[in-house]
């Protein structure tokens, strides 16, 4: 949630810190700021602007800012609505320091009410304005204490009164060319390049200047110069941090002639099953996940799974639920992580939990993955992001190779997702001795022949999508339907719809509409259903009958050769024939594309949806 970026070295900070925020905005675009050395020692030039990146950036391009030191910060709002006064940076009561900050300050109330008796002036709802003023504090001295005047020490000092989730990087008019950083259950990573110093909240901010970075751990500090960078432990010891090479190329953020990322990472899909799926199957049928970090006889004493997720990340996991049952036969339950922690699940060490997320970095999938290991459990992470929080505090990991995704709305990640809990659900299968090597093989396969059925089905499909999505543009609400495999895609369709397009949608197993939501139905109100060829294709098509009886439109998702679902849909989107088990891969797609064409129609934004941002560190 939010970006940071921040630059000290003997480039013009001001470009370089836009740019920055340009490939940050996916994190949050409600404001944006940057604070400036002028360079003198004379002070901070703090600018702030409600909105995207763009609009600050129009506010600076013809101003002379000779800095080489500064600051920027895109938003997503949490505390306080976005506005001038709750943009980031947030400076201190004399001006001379100024921070940007990601994550939330659970005590900030309390803090608040205690500086203001000691006579600071906030003049912000933000939490984060707490921070500058704390930092102010223990540089200059007051609550009974000396100042330090060291930055990086008042950082430092600041933190220790902070309870809840943080990534930090503050500037001092008295400390010309020096940024000092923080992190704790927020992301942080640093760089050093030709020219100068970087640090940022993703690497994607940073990458044109080095590949190889330090992610900063939590209670870990750094003090940034133009000459490079020390690391600290929270007792200010020197520490030696580990270095990670970043191998992906700046061309995955970039829209690569497509007019929005969201499109160009749907068109990507084909490469990202195939890529997850490279080199995990031996010669003699064996599944090789060399991160599992678990052995095969830690997985055959697993007697439940737990898969735990948000949003997109949910939906993966229902699917994960049906394969994980079916093949490895073992009881599997899926828990938004918001909720998991909280209900006191059974957890023993014979218990796997999954975690799901396309960043690695959702806090409420952190909280979770902490709780589970506390009480036992093996913890195996599923995410995007190499060297991620949830990468890192699991017991093993399945990387799902989608590389860089810009969009907010997870298209290529959610297939990576799929197809790498597909991958955990045949590891499981074959260790428990469900499945011999020659199936595990035929079904490797028949997965990977999934990423010609995508291509496939954008060759063939536009048209078709095309009219479906003019049958919903108009509509003040929408019905997704499916059942089996059916039901959980198409809870995955009617949330891209709904965050996209901002059209109201809903998703129900298609047994459940005549227990309620076919009252919503009336002439014209769309329903979207998956219909592909499934032991309950003859159950779904009746509960479509009940839709069509009462004047329903309706859009089949259907599989390539079924010309019966004509008879009763208004429009059918075809999917190649896979086995049912597959079929998530390939009927996700079209509705991912009608979502987007729905969208566009409605003259909406696809790649920044309003009120959301791509990863949420935030409970």
């Amino acid at each position: 949630m939010c970006g940071i970026v921040g630059y000290t070295g003997s480039e013009q900070a001001k470009d370089i810190l836009i740019g920055g925020l340009k490939r940050l905005e996916y994190r949050g675009y409600d404001s944006a700021g940057v604070a400036l050395e002028r360079g003198d020692g004379a002070g901070l030039d703090v600018f702030r602007r409600v909105g995207k990146v763009s609009g600050l950036e129009s506010e600076l391009e013809h101003l002379d800012l000779a800095s080489t030191c500064g600051i920027g910060h895109t938003r997503w709002a949490t505390h306080g609505r976005p506005s001038v006064a709750n943009a980031h940076p947030h400076s201190s009561c004399d001006g001379r320091i100024s921070i940007v900050h990601n994550g939330i300050i659970e005590n900030f109330a309390e803090l608040r009410e205690e500086l203001e008796g000691r006579g600071h002036r906030f003049t912000s709802d933000t939490d984060t304005e707490v921070f500058a003023h704390l930092i102010e504090e223990a540089y200059e001295g007051g609550n009974g204490k000396p100042g330090s005047h060291d930055l990086l020490a008042a950082v430092r000092e600041a933190c220790t009164h902070v309870i809840g989730a943080y990534g930090i990087a503050a500037i001092c008019a008295d400390e010309p060319g020096v940024i000092a950083v923080a992190r704790k259950d927020s992301p942080i990573v640093i760089g050093q390049g030709a020219t100068g110093c970087y640090v940022a909240s993703d690497v994607i901010a940073l990458i044109d200047a080095t590949r190889d970075v330090v992610v900063l751990e939590d209670g870990q500090f750094a003090r940034l110069t133009p000459e490079g960078v020390t690391y600290t432990d929270a007792e200010g010891a020197l520490i030696e941090p580990a270095i990670t090479h970043i191998d992906w190329d700046i061309d995955m953020a970039e829209k690569g002639g497509h007019p929005d990322f969201m499109i160009k990472e749907i068109l990507e899909q084909p490469r990202v099953v195939r890529d997850t799926l490279v080199g995990r199957l031996t010669g003699t049928g064996e599944l090789d996940i060399d991160e599992l970090g678990l052995t095969y006889e830690e997985l055959d004493l697993i007697d439940r799974v737990y898969v735990i997720a948000c949003g997109t990340s949910y939906h993966a996991g229902l699917i994960a639920n049906n394969l994980i049952e079916a093949w490895a036969r073992i009881p599997c339950e899926v828990e938004a992580a918001s909720e998991f922690r909280y209900r006191n699940p059974i957890i023993t060490p014979t218990t796997l939990v999954v975690a799901v997320s396309q960043s690695g970095e959702t806090a409420d999938t952190l909280a979770a993955i902490r709780d589970a290991r506390i009480k036992g459990a093996k913890v195996f992470g599923i995410t995007n992001v190499v060297g991620s929080p949830v990468a890192r505090e699991s017991d093993g990991v399945i990387y799902t190779k989608a590389n860089k995704e810009i969009a907010v709305a997870s298209t290529k990640s959610f297939i990576g997702q799929v197809v790498s809990l597909t991958l955990l659900a045949l590891l499981l299968a074959q260790v428990k001795g469900k499945m011999n090597t020659r199936q595990v093989k035929l079904l490797f396969h028949e997965l990977g022949d999934t990423a010609e059925q995508i291509q496939w089905i954008f060759d063939t499909q536009q048209e078709a999508i095309h009219e479906a999505a003019l049958a919903c543009k108009d509509a003040h609400s929408a019905l997704f339907v499916g059942r089996g495999m059916g039901a959980a895609i198409s809870y995955e369709g009617a949330l891209k719809l709904k965050e996209i397009s901002y059209l109201h949608a809903e998703a129900y197993a298609a047994g459940e509409m005549k227990h309620g939501p076919i009252a919503l139905i009336d002439p014209g109100f769309p329903v979207i259903a998956v219909t592909t060829k499934s032991p309950v294709y003859d159950k779904t098509v009746s509960n479509l009958k009940e839709c069509e009886a009462r004047g329903a439109k309706i859009i089949a998702v259907a599989t390539e050769g079924d010309e019966d679902i004509k008879q009763i849909a208004d429009h059918v989107i075809y999917i190649p024939p896979v086995r049912d088990a597959f079929s998530p891969i390939t009927a996700t797609v079209p509705l991912q594309l009608l979502a987007r064409e729905v969208a566009l129609m409605r003259g909406c934004d696809v790649d920044q949806p309003r009120n959301l941002a791509k990863s949420v560190t935030v409970e």
